[in-house]
């Protein structure tokens, strides 16, 4: 196997186990047992578990960047994604959910980060970062626009944004543990989406 394969190994199984079982569960037997490997050749890749770690977590930030809604859509600044209607905005937000549970490297980081988030500070931080902080920001800026351009009426926007996006983290969070209700979810996000337009358009 080519060298930059086997990294490419190490990281997938690595990940594939913090995901199951956590970081700090997990051994280095196990990855090289996962991999196929023995330690010597691991060690020629990364120097520990932690840098590892840092890998993974460096490969899933760049992934998140590059396709996330959360990190493109700088509301101040570009509005031509902005949704018109509730139809744009359940397609928008459907879309994000679907990726972030079926890519299978984001799906993974998030289910190791629920996992760590208590054992590990640095993971917690990043936990927070990426299911809280970014996303409230983001549907703030989101409902600050339409409201703006008249979509949505004036009110707290944070609080709007609020009302909006945290059921959806909910329902993501129980299609991680049950799979097989994917379909319930993401009706209820399209029916829950509706009914705050109703609410709130202008």
């Amino acid at each position: 196997m080519e060298k930059g394969n086997t990294k490419q190994e190490i990281l997938d199984a690595s990940l594939e186990l913090f995901s199951v079982q956590g970081f700090e569960a997990t051994s280095i037997s196990q990855i090289v047992g996962a991999v196929g490997i023995r330690k010597a050749s691991l060690y020629s890749h990364f120097e520990s578990k932690q840098a590892i770690l840092d890998a993974l977590v460096k490969d899933v930030l760049e992934k998140y960047t590059e396709h996330s809604i959360f990190v493109r859509t700088k509301w101040e600044k570009n509005e031509d994604n902005l949704p018109m209607s509730a139809d744009e905005a359940v397609k928008m937000i459907v879309g994000q959910i679907r990726f972030i549970l079926h890519d299978p490297i984001i799906s993974r980081a998030r289910k190791m980060l629920v996992i760590e988030q208590f054992q590990n500070p640095e993971l917690a931080k990043l936990q927070t970062k990426q299911n809280y902080t970014d996303v409230i920001r983001y549907f703030t800026g989101l409902i600050q626009c339409m409201i703006r351009k008249g979509i949505l009426r004036d009110d707290d926007p944070e609080i709007m944004a609020s009302q909006l996006c945290l059921p959806i983290s909910v329902w993501i969070n129980l299609c991680d543990r049950e799979p097989e209700r994917e379909a319930e979810a993401i009706a209820l996000v399209d029916k829950h989406i509706r009914q705050f337009f109703r609410i709130y358009k202008k």
